[in-house]
């Protein structure tokens, strides 16, 4: 059997440009999700650290397409807001990445995993906490630390950051928008660090390449959906998203 990018078999090779369609797909509805997805299902026939390496292009060509999709002067005024929360994202995202094959990933997926899920049924269930002008600086810095952190380990930093957008009432433009500047800024320190750790070299590389092309194809296709969902919609698929985020990372805490 012929071997492809990554030494990847044709079969595996076909089956990661399926998952990365459709993740790409969920990412431009909902704006998050993508890397989860990709590294949940690419891990049932990759080793982790192939898996990581896989998805780090993908996710960050669709993240610039996410962030700059109405325009940069938007995007700038994001990144003006919420730089606390895009800063130690990133900052955590460096300081963890070495790490990738030291620490124990189960323990760090259930005590993410727990409170996202908490977060998000609390939240179907019509309560919606608030989080007060005051005391917004403290907790982006806060969570945007704890993001990077497991970012850096796992590839996935996006659901403190949905937390608290969800938590401060943004909406859904802004929300997305935002979303893609934490996810790019994220993706480009992810990219370095792990060029720096050996996980994304000569041999992953051109597999993660490869996978742009039905991540963005996905994502063009998830844009035309969220256009159509108002906000009460977005929101509502947002939170559900967020909970099989939140189980997967539970499962995966569970079983390895």
């Amino acid at each position: 059997m012929d071997i492809l990018f990554g030494g990847l078999p044709f079969w595996s090779f076909a089956l990661a440009c399926a998952i990365t369609l459709f993740a790409g797909f969920v990412k431009g509805a909902v704006g998050f999700a993508m890397p989860l997805i990709m590294i949940a299902a690419f891990s049932s026939f990759m080793s982790p650290e192939l898996a990581l390496a896989a998805l780090i292009l993908p996710v960050l060509t669709t993240n610039f397409h996410q962030s700059l999709r109405s325009g940069w002067r938007p995007a700038l005024g994001s990144v003006h807001r919420y730089w606390r929360l895009i800063a130690m994202t990133a900052l955590g995202i460096v300081i963890s990445a070495p790490f990738v094959v030291i620490l124990p990933q189960q323990l760090l997926f259930a005590l993410l995993g727990v409170p996202v899920m908490l977060f998000a049924l609390v939240q179907l269930t019509g309560w919606a906490p608030v989080i007060p002008p005051r005391h917004r600086n403290g907790w982006e810095y806060g969570l945007g630390t704890v993001g990077g952190l497991y970012g850096g380990i796992s590839g996935i930093w996006g659901p403190p950051a949905i937390v608290y957008l969800l938590a401060v009432g943004a909406q859904k433009a802004e929300m997305v928008r935002v979303l893609g500047v934490v996810f790019v800024i994220g993706a480009v320190v992810l990219a370095g660090a792990h060029l720096a750790s050996g996980v994304l070299n000569a041999v992953t590389l051109p597999l993660s390449a490869a996978l742009v092309v039905p991540a963005t194809i996905g994502m063009w296709l998830g844009f035309r959906l969220q256009d159509r969902l108002d906000a009460v919609r977005f929101r509502r698929w947002t939170l559900f998203v967020l909970i099989v985020v939140a189980a997967n990372l539970l499962r995966r805490a569970i079983m390895g």
